[in-house]
């Protein structure tokens, strides 16, 4: 089987292990303290969601990730190895060129995926119970017909998803590899096991600290202000400044989301060069 391939079937097999890790950073989207449905605790999200939006409040948004998931982690990987080729010919040690490549990686990733990010974060930030919410491609005709394809419509917070894929990207990889390369590969498949997944635990949650303020800014860029008609956060490093809550929950979702992204893609790349 061709690598490209590989790449593929790996990317849509991580998808189902991957793709509702994700769903708990509607806690990040906050109107404000007048809010009546404002969220204090992530349990008093869950709580406030079930009570105003019912069970399906919580399936909100889930198709822009669905239809992205696939070419999102398709892009990640393969750029990936892409980025690692172009690099052999400049005078980098291996550490900095897993960095590098990481990070065009995510720089990439960024650019595929932010529309989706806008479209599925609008859904979520609506308040109405689910049957009464626009579908995903109404949703994003109405984004685009409002405000167009530019960094104020289908594009918007573009700069904060670029710092968020980017710089998780760099530590993720660049943590990952240099590590992995330094532990010595044990012969006992269960030892292998568990040396890749504590290694992928490890890089998911360093790459989510660092991460987190970006992703946090990100989502209040992309979502609904606290005043409507007034814009509270409009870049990346502004929304920073502005929010310093919020990320607990994001953390702990990232953490082993890590882990299980990294695990399955290299036991699924084997598996699928082995027997194809």
């Amino acid at each position: 089987m061709e690598k490209l391939e590989v790449h593929f079937y790996c990317c849509v097999i991580n998808d189902f292990s991957c793709c509702v890790i994700n769903y708990f950073f509607r806690f990040q989207i906050q109107r404000g303290k007048t809010d009546p449905t404002s969220y204090k605790s992530l349990g008093d999200s869950f709580r406030t969601i079930f009570r105003t939006e019912g069970l399906f409040g919580f399936y909100k948004g889930i198709l822009p990730p669905v239809l992205a998931e696939t070419p999102k982690r398709a892009v990640k990987f393969f750029t990936f190895e892409q980025y690692k080729k172009l690099l052999v010919h400049v005078p980098l040690s291996p550490g900095v060129t897993f960095a590098v490549a990481g990070l065009g990686s995510g720089l990439t990733e960024a650019i595929v995926v932010n529309p989706f990010e806008v479209v599925k974060v609008s859904l979520q930030a609506n308040r109405n119970a689910f049957i009464q919410q626009p579908s995903t491609f109404d949703q994003a005709r109405q984004i685009i017909k409002t405000n167009g394809l530019g960094l104020h419509g289908l594009n918007k917070g573009l700069s904060a998803t670029l710092a968020r894929h980017g710089v998780f990207n760099m530590v993720y990889f660049g943590f990952y590899f240099n590590v992995k390369n330094i532990i010595p590969v044990r012969k006992d498949p269960t030892l292998e096991f568990l040396r890749k997944f504590g290694i992928g635990l490890v890089s998911g949650t360093i790459a989510s600290i660092i991460n987190i303020p970006f992703d946090v800014a990100k989502s209040r860029i992309q979502g609904p202000q606290p005043v409507p008609g007034e814009i509270k956060y409009r870049t990346c490093f502004k929304a920073i400044a502005t929010v310093s809550y919020f990320i607990f929950n994001k953390m702990m979702s990232s953490f082993v989301g890590g882990a299980v992204m990294l695990l399955v893609y290299e036991y699924a790349f084997a598996w699928l060069q082995e027997h194809w």
